[in-house]
C-alpha cells in the first residue's frame, strides 16, 4: 500500500455471523434452565448422598440458574417480582423457617430448610424471572418432553433386556438413569413429559410447524409404554388425572378425536409390546385392593402415614422440624412397620434402604412443619392452581371470541367479545397476533401449566421429596408460576408491525 493511499475500511462481519451472535445472545439467559432439565439425564451417583441430601448435576445447574438470575436483576436493577408473585412464592419460607428455628435440633434441620427453599421458592422464582415470553416457556416444556423420551427409551430397554430394577424377583422395572435408589424418578419424568406433550399437541401455537401436533401426540402415546413398565401406581393415577384435566380444558371438540388416536396408539404400542403381562396385571389390580388386601408396601405406607399424623398431634403448630421425620418415626409408628425396603438391580447390588419419609408430601409437611408450614405450602400451590385456571379460562374465552386473519399481508380482527366492528391491521406475523388482550396462541402454555400442577398435586399423595429427580418439581412450579403470576404471560410480544389501535 502506498503512503498516500487511504486506509482500507475494516471488514464488516458477514450477516450470518451477526445472526449467530444475536441468536446466542438471545438464548444465553435460558441455558441454565435448559441445563437444569436436561442434566437429569445424567446417571445417578449413589455416592453423592451427603448430609445435605442427594447432590446431582441438575442441582448444581439449578444453583447456577438462581445465581445468574440474581446477577441479571442486579445489573438491570429491575423489580424482581410483583407483590402477588412474591406473596405466593414466598409463603413457604415462613413455615419452613419457623419450623427450623423451633426444631429440637436446628442444626440437623438446616439442610432440610435449604432443600425446601431450593425446590419450592428459589428455583421456581428464578425460572419465573428467566422466562421472557411464551417462546421461552415452550422451549422449556419441550426440554421436559425430550427428557421424558430419553429416560423412557432407556426404561423400555431396561424392561426388554431385564436390566432394570428388581420387581417381584425380576429385574424388569424401568427406572432410567435414576437407578433403584430413586425408583420413582423415571416415572415422575415420564408422567410429566406425557402431560406436557399432550397439552402441546392439543393446542399448538398459531405459528408452530405443521408436524408439531402429530409429533407431540405420538410422543405422548409412546410415553405410555415406559410409564406402564415403571410399575408406579402413584404416577399412573397422577397421569390419568392430569390427562383428564388437560382434555377437559382443551374443549369438547378435540377430546373425542384425541382420545381415539391415543387409545389406538396405546393399544398398538402397549399391547404389541406385551405390557399386559402378569406382573403389570397384578400391579393394576393392587390399586383397588389397597383397602381389602394391601401388599407389604401399602401396609408400610399406612404405618408411615400414622407416624406422620402422630408427630403432628404432638406438635400441631410447628411440627418436629425439617428432616426430623426419621428421628421421630419409631416413636410414633406401629410395630408392624418394616425396617426398610429392598433395592437391587440396574447396576446396584442388593441393599436395604431405610424408610425416611411417609411417602406423602402433605403429611410430611404437616409432621415436620406443622399446621403453619403445611398451610403456607399447600396454600401457595392452591393459589397457583386458581390463578392458572382463571388465566386459562380468560385466554380460551378471548381465543374463541376474537379471531385474526393470519398469514402475511393485511387482515381484519373481529372483536366478538366487544362487538364494536372490525379493525384494520397492517402486517401481522404468520400465525396472527389477535388484538389487544385476547392472548390468542397462549392456550398451549396454559394447558401445560395446569396439567403439570395437577399432576404434581396428585402425585404428592404418594411420593416424597428426595433424590435427583426432585429438582424437576422446582422446574414445574417455575413454569406454573410464570403462567399464573407473570402479567406478560398473556400478552403477545411485538413482532413486525402490529395494530396501532385496537377498539377494545
Amino acid at each position: 500500500m502506498s503512503a498516500g493511499a487511504p486506509a482500507s475500511a475494516p471488514a464488516r462481519p458477514w450477516p450470518t455471523a451477526v445472526r449467530l451472535r444475536a441468536s446466542a445472545a438471545y438464548w444465553a439467559p435460558l441455558l441454565p434452565a435448559q441445563a437444569t432439565v436436561l442434566l437429569l439425564c445424567a446417571p445417578a451417583d449413589a455416592g453423592a448422598v451427603t448430609a445435605w441430601g442427594t447432590v446431582a448435576p441438575a442441582d448444581a445447574a439449578s444453583a447456577v440458574l438462581v445465581v445468574c438470575c440474581g446477577l441479571r436483576l442486579l445489573r438491570h436493577r429491575a423489580r424482581p417480582l410483583s407483590r402477588t408473585a412474591a406473596l405466593v412464592l414466598g409463603a413457604p419460607v415462613v413455615g419452613a423457617a419457623l419450623a427450623t428455628v423451633v426444631s429440637g435440633d436446628p442444626a440437623a434441620s438446616l439442610p432440610g430448610l435449604v432443600r425446601h427453599l431450593q425446590i419450592f421458592v428459589l428455583v421456581p422464582a428464578a425460572l419465573l424471572l428467566t422466562l421472557r415470553d411464551a417462546r421461552d416457556f415452550r422451549v422449556t416444556a419441550g426440554s421436559l418432553v425430550l427428557l421424558a423420551l430419553v429416560q423412557g427409551g432407556l426404561g423400555v430397554h431396561q424392561y426388554l433386556t431385564a436390566t432394570g430394577a428388581s420387581y417381584m424377583g425380576h429385574t424388569i422395572r424401568a427406572v432410567g438413569t435414576f437407578g433403584p435408589l430413586d425408583v420413582m424418578g423415571m416415572a415422575t419424568v415420564v408422567g410429566c413429559g406425557l402431560t406436557a406433550a399432550l397439552a402441546l399437541g392439543l393446542a399448538p401455537a398459531p405459528n408452530a410447524p405443521g408436524l408439531l401436533r402429530p409429533a407431540a401426540l405420538c410422543g405422548a402415546a409412546a410415553l405410555v409404554v415406559p410409564l406402564a413398565w415403571s410399575f408406579s401406581r402413584g404416577a399412573w393415577i397422577a397421569t390419568a388425572v392430569a390427562v383428564g384435566v388437560v382434555l377437559s380444558a382443551a374443549g369438547v371438540r378435540v377430546v373425542a378425536g384425541v382420545l381415539t388416536v391415543l387409545v389406538a396408539l396405546a393399544v398398538v404400542l402397549v399391547g404389541g409390546a406385551g405390557v399386559g403381562s402378569a406382573a403389570l396385571g397384578e400391579r393394576l389390580a393392587s390399586i383397588t385392593a389397597v383397602a381389602d388386601a394391601p401388599d407389604r408396601s401399602v401396609t408400610d405406607r399406612y404405618a408411615l402415614w400414622a407416624a406422620a399424623a402422630g408427630m403432628w398431634r404432638d406438635r400441631p403448630l410447628t411440627g418436629v422440624g425439617p428432616k426430623q421425620f426419621p428421628a421421630h418415626r419409631d416413636g410414633h409408628a406401629p410395630l408392624g412397620l418394616s425396617s426398610g425396603g429392598d433395592t437391587a438391580g440396574a447396576g446396584v447390588p442388593f441393599r436395604r434402604e431405610p424408610l425416611l419419609s411417609p411417602h406423602n408430601v402433605y403429611l410430611l409437611a404437616l409432621a415436620e412443619q406443622g399446621l403453619i408450614g403445611a398451610t403456607a405450602l399447600v396454600g401457595s400451590w392452591a393459589a397457583l392452581l386458581v390463578c392458572g385456571l382463571r388465566r386459562l379460562w380468560r385466554v380460551r374465552r378471548g381465543a374463541v371470541a376474537g379471531w385474526c386473519g393470519g398469514g402475511k399481508g393485511r387482515g381484519r380482527v373481529k372483536l366478538g367479545h366487544a362487538g364494536r366492528g372490525r379493525v384494520e391491521l397492517g402486517r401481522v406475523d404468520r400465525g396472527g397476533l389477535g388484538c389487544g388482550r385476547s392472548g390468542r396462541g397462549r392456550v398451549d402454555c396454559g394447558l401445560v401449566a395446569v396439567g403439570l400442577l395437577v399432576w404434581q398435586a396428585v402425585d404428592f399423595l404418594s411420593s416424597d421429596i428426595g433424590g435427583p429427580s426432585t429438582v424437576l418439581t422446582a422446574v414445574l412450579l417455575g413454569l406454573v408460576g410464570w403462567w399464573a403470576l407473570e402479567p406478560g404471560a398473556v400478552r403477545e410480544p411485538e413482532s413486525g408491525r402490529v395494530p396501532a389501535r385496537c377498539g377494545t
